[in-house]
């Protein structure tokens, strides 16, 4: 049976079921498979031809027993999640014609123009099938910095066994990504404008943990979440890293680079897993902006929380990378060391990494700081070389490859890009140096939303968490 642990140590182990319904495990901390699968170069060429959808499916039976998921309710669920993608192959890739052996991996051809819909897409739909399995209610709480909200509110809207409170740092993401959620008329879905957070999505994060730790009210709405500390985001963004190889390789078996736009870890964790489990990824780049929370730790072994800039890859404005404490688990770890780096780190606020930790933890991975001059050039450059936009998250990873590209050793690269253009017209108009948008940077459903009706809460953050348990538990004694 597959078992799922807290990354720190803590609790009990769980099923796959219960570590997916929890979100967070028992002790506070991140779920992590017992074992990690290992997959052969045999197993890697049967899989080079497949679907992305077939490819997935293979791929999260690694981790879910059959008792809890049968075949056919798995290839339901996967396959019912990924029916409103634009593309046919999902995920697009985009050879470039300026750049030897340089590809993009388009990861936002679905409802929400995101990287976020790949993983929600199945997360969400699987937390409901569970539920409805159960016969019982979730309220999901989740914090973005401007792609995981609209995504986690589109994916839950409707559905009778959830309710959505999504929080967002007011004026910290553009006017079309929060549209994305203040324009959904469900009942179910409540978007949560935060005013005065000067460490953006961070201080988010802060609140919902204390709302997690409040047990009587997590208890009585039955707190979870779809963010990146959910398992099932995780497991599920594995799978792009080897649909991506394979669209690129001649042979099995043949190492490349990737370079992801990253402020969480959430998505790089899921790369370093696929990694682990036998992917032949040679590099994986972990692309900063200013923030520059990864590019400490892999330049100076350094984790530190210092003040927040705002820029223009406002997705990844983000201090605290959750998402590398379960990395460091993958990395071989062990659990009570991750404990006492993250007791350290919520006294001191930084933590220095010994030469040991760091030798494990950062094996395989370069990183850069992009600036938004950095950022705005690469994309202007690309569009008028090869006509190719870049949203201002694909430019940071493109900008940390040609950063580290003295030690690529001229191996294929895919540079993940993680949101459609079309959901930051003024940095596009910004980089083009116009006051108008091209075609690749418009899209209907963008255009629609900006003619709707918006509903949303607003509150100061000082007040967040008071106000959130008043609302939420008026709204939940109202409702059920």
């Amino acid at each position: 049976m597959y078992k799922y642990i807290s990354n720190t140590g803590g609790g009990k182990a769980v099923d796959f079921e219960t570590a997916i319904l929890d979100g967070f495990a028992g002790d506070g901390g991140l779920y992590v498979p017992e074992v990690i699968p290992k997959i052969s170069l045999e197993q890697l060429s049967s899989w080079k031809h497949l679907s992305y959808t077939n490819l997935a499916f293979e791929i999260l039976s690694l981790f879910i027993d059959r008792n809890i998921l049968s075949a056919i309710e798995l290839r339901h669920i996967i396959t019912d999640a990924y029916a409103e993608f634009e593309k046919e192959e999902i995920i697009p890739i985009h050879k470039l014609q300026s750049r030897k052996e340089t590809y993009i991996m388009e990861l936002f051809y679905g409802p929400t123009l995101s990287f976020k819909d790949v993983g929600l897409a199945f997360l969400v739909n699987l937390v409901n099938f569970f539920l409805n399995r159960k016969n019982e209610r979730l309220s999901l709480v989740v914090a973005t910095t401007g792609d995981t909200g609209p995504a986690a509110a589109y994916y839950a809207a409707g559905k009778s066994n959830l309710d959505a409170w999504v929080l967002y740092p007011k004026g910290l993401i553009t006017e079309e990504q929060e549209r994305q959620m203040t324009t959904l008329p469900h009942a179910n879905i409540h978007p949560v404008g935060v005013s005065n957070c000067p460490d953006g999505g961070d201080d988010l994060d802060l609140v919902i943990a204390k709302l997690y730790a409040n047990q009587p009210f997590k208890d009585k709405l039955k707190l979870s979440s779809v963010n990146s500390i959910n398992w099932g985001r995780i497991m599920m963004q594995t799978v792009h890293y080897f649909y991506g190889y394979f669209r690129v390789v001649d042979t099995i078996g043949e190492p490349i680079n990737m370079s992801v736009p990253s402020g969480g870890f959430g998505n790089l964790c899921a790369g370093g897993l696929a990694r682990k489990m036998g992917l032949p990824i040679k590099h994986l780049i972990a692309a900063n902006n200013k923030n520059a929370c990864l590019h400490r730790i892999f330049s100076k072994g350094i984790m530190s929380k210092v003040d927040i800039h705002n820029t223009l890859s406002s997705a990844i404005d983000i201090l605290i990378p959750y998402n590398f404490l379960r990395y460091m688990y993958f990395a071989g770890i062990e659990t009570a060391k991750i404990k006492s780096i993250v007791e350290d780190f919520k006294t001191k606020g930084e933590i220095q990494f010994d030469p040991k930790t760091f030798k494990l933890i950062s094996e395989g991975f370069k990183s850069n700081s992009a600036s938004d001059t950095d950022t705005l050039n690469i994309i202007k450059v690309l569009f008028h070389t090869e006509n190719y936009l870049l949203d201002p998250h694909g430019a940071v990873a493109l900008v940390a490859a040609d950063a580290n590209q003295a030690t690529l050793e001229n191996l294929k690269l895919i540079c993940l890009t993680t949101a459609h253009p079309a959901k930051f017209p003024e940095v596009i108009k910004q980089s083009l140096g116009r006051n108008d948008l091209p075609f690749q940077a418009r899209h209907h459903s963008i255009e629609k939303a900006k003619t709707k009706c918006e509903k949303v809460y607003l509150c100061d953050h000082l007040h967040l968490e008071e106000g959130l348990i008043d609302i939420m538990e008026k709204d939940w004694d109202l409702n059920h």
